[in-house]
């Protein structure tokens, strides 16, 4: 069977390849294409688009990029029609996938979302149009099924968290041999900072990051470079001595950190699974922040309080981001009651997300509905 999968940022390649090598488990014949990333087309999708291409962020990013949105939106049209698959699998990206979703819906496409477009967020009249193009959703937040069955009577089946699968998956890092490898000092606990993926938010965060390194002469910061950009794009921000870095290697890093500084997203997940006390940071361009912040309704933006319903690490939001702030709730995780406080919610988390197996799940759901649509098919010729 033909299955056609769209993800427009690193998380969405990380998950979108663990979801295809589970169809390629389930279909021996399963031919894939996909947007996404290295890891997506290492897992056996043949790629359409980079999501490099596509990591446009902010309101305001994103109208200055509209003239690159729209041909790309054309461009994923007419590749659909090209490959004619039996089903289309949507991995967050909202904004682009519903889009598609529309017109792919009135073509008579079979479509599947997989880490639902959130809004419970902001925008949540988005509901009626996720009632009208989507077949099947799959949840991966323990809020959501109640969200969407509950308030709007819509089904959903809740997986549990890919993050669980990715991070088991993940071998012991020897600390000796990554420091070494990694040019880190032998003996200094690690801060880890992990400023986001997209040029716009590193530029924004490292920037507030690095401000506080002086402040804790006996850490050793290491920025966690993210697979989407160059090395030579962190070279500015490498001056300071006691600053290291590692590329594409961020669980290694969160393997071994003794804290961290998160830009909000993804990040702050992987950070409590990993164990690893933090402080959650943002900052958005001010026309983007003011607009945002009309339209999310949210209490938190991390989703480690989200989940928790209560206020687990620290969020340090626009103006309440700056070096004095950052630098009062780094000395607080670092040792302390509220070191510990995070480190025991963690617990309590993990145990929320639902368990390992999300990608597995999801791809015996896809499959056996399928293969009943074409045994009906058959059926009725």
């Amino acid at each position: 069977m033909k299955y056609y999968i769209i993800a427009g940022e690193a998380s969405g390649d990380l998950h979108g390849s663990n979801l295809i090598k589970a169809l390629k488990a389930k279909d021996q014949d399963a031919a894939i294409r996909c947007w996404g990333g290295d890891l997506m087309q290492a897992a056996g999708g043949s790629l359409a688009k980079h999501y490099k291409e596509m990591a446009f962020m902010g309101f305001l990013e994103v109208l200055l990029n509209l003239g690159a949105i729209f041909r790309n939106i054309k461009f994923c049209k007419g590749d659909i029609q090209a490959f004619d698959p039996d089903v289309l699998i949507f991995i967050d990206y909202s904004g682009f996938n519903l889009r598609i979703a529309k017109w792919a819906k009135a073509l008579g496409y079979r479509t599947n979302y997989y880490i639902s477009p959130q809004i419970w967020a902001s925008r949540e009249k988005r509901i009626e149009k996720i009632k009208r193009d989507i077949d099947t959703m799959y949840v991966i937040l323990p809020f959501e099924k109640d969200f969407y069955e509950k308030k709007h009577h819509f089904p959903v089946h809740f997986v549990g968290h890919p993050l669980v699968d990715a991070l088991e998956a993940k071998q012991p890092v020897e600390s000796v041999k990554f420091r070494k490898e990694n040019h880190l000092d032998r003996e200094k606990p690690l801060v880890a900072m992990l400023p986001g993926s997209r040029k716009q938010e590193v530029k924004k965060m490292l920037h507030l990051m690095l401000s506080v390194v002086n402040a804790f002469p006996d850490y050793e910061f290491v920025i966690a470079g993210a697979p989407s950009l160059d090395r030579d794009f962190y070279t500015p921000f490498l001056d300071n001595p006691n600053v290291g870095f590692v590329l594409n290697k961020t669980y290694e890093l969160l393997h071994l950190s003794h804290a961290a500084l998160v830009t909000s997203g993804t990040a702050t997940l992987e950070t409590a699974l990993f164990k690893v006390p933090q402080v959650v940071c943002y900052r958005a361009n001010w026309v983007s922040y003011q607009i945002a912040k009309r339209i999310i309704t949210l209490k938190y933006i991390s989703l480690v309080n989200l989940i928790m319903d209560k206020e687990v690490v620290p969020e340090l939001i626009q103006t309440k981001l700056n070096t004095q702030n950052l630098r009062l709730e780094l000395a607080k995780i670092l040792e302390g009651p509220e070191r510990l406080h995070q480190l025991q919610v963690y617990e309590e988390l993990a145990k929320k997300l639902g368990g390992p197996g999300a990608s597995e799940k999801i791809a015996s759901s896809i499959v056996k509905d399928l293969r009943l649509a074409l045994d009906e098919a058959k059926t009725s010729e």
